[in-house]
């Protein structure tokens, strides 16, 4: 997974080289891309509600909308599957693609790995090794932790694992911190089909379901912390563009203009965790959306993390709502898990980004 190295140009040269590669938008075509975005995910966010089991008409979703924001609302069944169950489940899609999107944008800088997502340093088999502990052994068996609080447990150890093997001298090294990542992934993977081996039939399909992600559980009090979680960490994110900037050209060039690697990659590192483990315990395994977006963001607005991310928050909210939204209708009344529509979607992708970055299509 590691990135090509048998180039004669050097690596900090390479790297500025394929960053800068064209893109489609430039100036204030990003403001009209964006404003064209957040207009889209309104109408998504419109069907989104109103399709699934039972399909309402689009005036009535807006009505029942407006009468909740004026606080005017009825007890009619359509306003309580409006309000109390499609309207936080579209809002929780948003929040899980952004907050995945925003952590595959920064780990890709972070590891200087194109192919880098937030299941590549194995925090989302941390996640999942602690969701189906609660889920097939029960919360007592987890200190009486819930589902959501065992998957955050699971990521964040997950993560300070890969940290403390991915370093060298007291230095983070990119390539041995995704190796680390793979391998602690695939250990806890293991252990994740063990405790399935031995679930019962009548709890492997919930631990399956939850395994692929889902959102049909979602509810207005599962919206706090992801909500809190997403928007600090992109805002903070979004702040550090400059220094993300600079550590796209390699670590002597940033040093050298005043950024302290080392701290900045950790705290990177962090964040990224925070928000996937944040989202993932709410939503469950969800891949390919930390990997296709930024990739889909940077070939439109060009490398500036300052344009990529806000604009990654909001393509990977709006994707992820699309895939939920096909989730609940192509098989209607069978809703499918998100992850086998993410991996259709994801699967060719990763094979063009493959194709796309091999030796024999670039210019060096």
């Amino acid at each position: 997974m590691a990135a090509d190295d048998t180039s004669p140009v050097p690596r900090p040269f390479r790297l500025a080289r394929q960053a800068s590669r064209p893109h489609l938008i430039h100036g204030y075509g990003y403001v009209v891309l964006v404003a064209g975005v957040v207009v889209a995910l309104a109408g998504l966010v419109v069907v989104g509600i109103s399709v699934g089991a039972v399909s309402l008409p689009l005036d009535d979703v807006w009505q029942i909308l407006w009468t909740h924001v004026t606080g005017h609302s009825t007890d009619s069944i359509d306003d309580d599957i409006v309000w109390n169950f499609r309207t936080p489940r579209v809002l929780l899609a948003i929040l899980v693609g952004a907050g995945l999107a925003v952590a595959g944008t920064v780990l890709q800088a972070v590891v200087h790995n194109p192919l880098a997502d937030p299941y590549i340093l194995g925090v989302s088999s941390g996640a999942s090794l602690g969701a189906v502990a609660v889920l097939t052994l029960g919360s007592a068996a987890i200190g009486g932790l819930g589902v959501s609080g065992a998957a955050f447990l699971g990521a964040i150890g997950a993560l300070l694992l890969v940290l403390l093997l991915g370093q060298r001298a007291g230095r983070i090294v990119p390539t041995r911190l995704v190796l680390a990542g793979v391998a602690i992934g695939y250990l806890l993977a293991a252990g994740t089909s063990y405790l399935q081996i031995r679930a019962t039939p009548d709890k492997l399909a919930g631990v399956l379901f939850w395994l692929l992600g889902s959102l049909t559980d979602a509810s207005w009090a599962d919206l706090g912390i992801p909500a809190v979680t997403v928007l600090l960490c992109t805002a903070w994110l979004v702040l550090q563009g400059r220094r993300l900037n600079l550590l796209l050209m390699g670590e002597e060039t940033a040093t050298s203009l005043g950024t302290n690697v080392r701290r900045f990659r950790l705290e990177l590192l962090f964040v990224s965790a925070l928000l996937t483990g944040t989202v993932i315990s709410v939503a469950g395994g969800v891949g390919f959306v930390g990997l296709m977006i930024p990739h889909i963001v940077r070939l439109l607005v060009g490398p500036d993390h300052r344009r990529v991310l806000p604009l990654s928050a909001l393509l990977g909210g709006a994707y992820l709502l699309l895939v939920d939204i096909g989730a609940r209708t192509i098989s209607r009344p069978l809703e499918l898990p998100l992850g086998i529509l993410t991996a259709v979607l994801g699967v060719p992708f990763l094979l063009w980004l493959l194709r796309r970055n091999s030796p024999s299509r670039r210019v060096d």
